[in-house]
């Protein structure tokens, strides 16, 4: 039986929730590679029959502290949208939460991040470029992984945190990112 299938009461949901905070934790003083079930079950104070209950793998349970953080995260909806935080790609608007910013800078898990993000946001995003841009579907989704890829690395340096170089680092890039977008469209 997989996590999707399971009946979702109070308890269960009180145990995810546990076991998800058990993963941050540890995250915060160590990488994804190091951490075993065991060490997570003893962090979590749970039994390892508890953890298999409720995960198939720590994979499984990456995937969903994962698609939890991207779900917390506002949509975008507007390319042209000034605010440039408004702008900021999902991977700034979930790590920029304290809870999981360990996790986005696990430097282990940055492809399987952004590949779960582009997973996400490709259905709304690459149609938005698309129309922005006349770029063709294959090409607009070239554009949209290579700028998930630039924002991703330009934010880890600045350890997912918004501070005064963050936004004037962010500003100038979407400025370029806009030229591009008006050159393609033209």
């Amino acid at each position: 039986m997989t996590n999707k299938t399971r009946k979702t009461d109070r308890r269960t949901l009180y145990t995810q929730q546990v076991i998800k905070d058990a993963l941050l934790e540890l995250l915060a003083s160590k990488t994804f590679a190091q951490i075993r079930v065991t060490e997570l079950c003893r962090q979590a104070e749970i039994t390892r029959s508890t953890f298999y209950l409720h995960y198939d793998s720590l994979n499984d349970l990456l995937n969903q502290v994962i698609d939890d953080a991207l779900q917390l995260t506002p949509l975008v909806t507007d390319l042209a949208v000034s605010d440039v935080t408004a702008m900021v790609p999902v991977c700034q608007r979930f790590g920029d939460n304290p809870k999981y910013r360990h996790l986005m800078l696990d430097t282990d898990l940055s492809e399987y991040i952004i590949g779960r993000i582009i997973h996400q946001e490709k259905g709304r995003m690459v149609p938005e470029i698309m129309m922005k841009t006349g770029l063709d579907t294959r090409q607009a989704e070239t554009l949209f992984i290579y700028i998930l890829h630039g924002s991703f690395a330009v934010n880890r340096r600045h350890n997912f945190q918004k501070d005064a170089q963050w936004q004037a680092d962010t500003e100038m890039l979407q400025k370029f990112v806009q030229a591009g977008y008006n050159q393609l469209h033209q």
